[in-house]
């Protein structure tokens, strides 16, 4: 039953056989399933994918009615989640070139981590309700232990395409539905960073619904590989400067640690980087201790650093609006538009740092745009590299920053964030006052 099939060196487990038709077929699936919880003879096998996760599901206590409590994130957690997966830059690729499988064929996209928690989902309102009423929300976990086989969970234990059909599923409430997934790896360490899955009902299931999902995973590891190539290169054109002259091993990184260029010492592919840096000096495993400075989008290294460095300058010039920041080592300067010359502006005024919430008010007079004040700040950490820290969102306590023109009314005239309107009307009453 279902066939298996390579798409360049990908293979596809296919659940429709060639020239199957969808009802007939779903009717022999139903059969199968019932002697494999029977324990009587199947009409015919199931596929050896499929009866691998039966057996694991088995291990895990899935009723076949009932399924298990699927775990579920909160709302600040699918936000937080959202914020630090890769994926989240592709998602509008992902939607895009799978428009039509949602629209044309009824039915729903979803984007999962790793784990199978969904963090993304779209598609046409009935198909929103449909994936309501089977679970398919986002939050909840679709890994193969919370919901029994199904794609997203069975694609990620297996780590390849699968496409999961009507009585495959191992709970008996998912009959109805079709689905086709595909894990998306980081394509720098080949790690699975979540799947894509497209999900209808059985009825219109498609043997080529699941190339399609293989092809748009394929394209968004494309994508996340240029962008990667397109920051080091941007990372290095900023950091020539500061290496031409520069005396002793170095090392530039970005904000995950791959390297963008190196002087006086032998090239690492990737440095670990810690998760917090406490000071201006680190250790780092097969450097020692080292020296770190921000740069635009990641760091300088300067390893056998013995005593801490200098703290780096900021300067938020609001006229610009740029950021310009000096080191021991040198300095560099980023453009910034407006939205994040305010954010910027909020966070230099509160050092002890603000909430997701503390800066959509600031921002935007009410606190409850969330999304976008998470999607801003994901965007301005990539620029900004150690500058910024998070939870809460602030400037690093290794940087000393100034702000320029806060009481230029000229300066951001395009703003109407309440917190430059307030600092406006502080400069304004200081200069009327005798």
């Amino acid at each position: 039953m279902g066939r298996d099939t390579t798409v360049g060196e990908e293979r596809l487990d296919i659940a429709l056989p060639a020239g199957a038709d969808p009802q007939r077929h779903a009717r022999l699936l139903r059969r199968v399933h019932e002697a494999a919880l029977t324990g009587g003879r199947p009409p015919v096998p199931p596929r050896p994918v499929i009866e691998d996760s039966w057996e694991r599901v088995r291990r895990y206590g899935v009723d076949p009615d009932s399924g298990r409590p699927v775990p579920s994130l909160r709302g600040e957690e699918v936000d937080r989640e959202r914020g630090d997966n890769p994926l989240e830059e592709v998602l509008p690729l992902v939607g895009s070139a799978l428009l039509g499988a949602r629209e044309e064929a009824g039915h729903v996209m979803l984007v999962t981590d790793p784990r199978g928690f969904i963090l993304w989902r779209d598609g046409a309102r009935d198909m929103r309700r449909l994936a309501d009423s089977a679970g398919l929300v986002e939050g909840a976990a679709w890994d193969e232990g919370s919901t029994g086989t199904n794609a997203i969970g069975t694609a990620l234990v297996v780590g390849r395409p699968v496409q999961v059909y009507s009585a495959e599923h191992y709970v008996r409430g998912l009959h109805r539905l079709t689905c086709a997934c595909a894990p998306v790896r980081d394509p720098r360490d080949g790690r699975v960073i979540g799947a894509i899955d497209v999900t209808g009902p059985a009825a219109t299931a498609h043997a080529s619904t699941l190339a399609l999902v293989n092809a748009v995973a394929r394209l968004a590891e494309s994508h996340l590989r240029s962008r990667h190539d397109a920051n080091l290169e941007r990372l290095r054109a900023v950091a020539a400067p500061l290496l031409a002259g520069m005396a002793g091993p170095a090392l530039v990184v970005d904000e995950n640690g791959w390297t963008a260029a190196v002087t006086g010492t032998e090239p690492a592919r990737r440095v670990l980087l810690p998760r917090r840096v406490d000071g201006n000096a680190a250790w780092i495993p097969n450097l020692g201790e080292c020296r770190l400075e921000p740069l635009p989008g990641g760091w300088l290294v300067r390893p056998s650093a013995r005593e801490g460095a200098p703290a780096s300058q900021a300067v938020l010039d609001l006229r610009g609006p740029e950021l310009s920041v000096s080191g021991p080592s040198g300095s560099w300067s980023h453009r910034l538009t407006v939205r994040h010359a305010e954010v910027l502006f909020v966070l230099a005024r509160r050092r002890q740092g603000c909430s997701a919430a503390e800066l959509s008010q600031a921002l935007f007079g009410a606190p409850d745009r969330l999304v976008t004040v998470r999607a801003e700040m994901s965007r301005l950490r990539r620029h900004l590299g150690g500058l910024l820290e998070s939870r809460p969102y602030r400037f690093s306590e290794r940087v000393d920053v100034r702000v320029r023109g806060a009481d230029d009314p000229c300066a951001l005239p395009a703003s109407q964030a309440p917190e430059i309107r307030a600092a406006r009307a502080e400069a304004a009453g200081r200069g009327a006052a005798p």
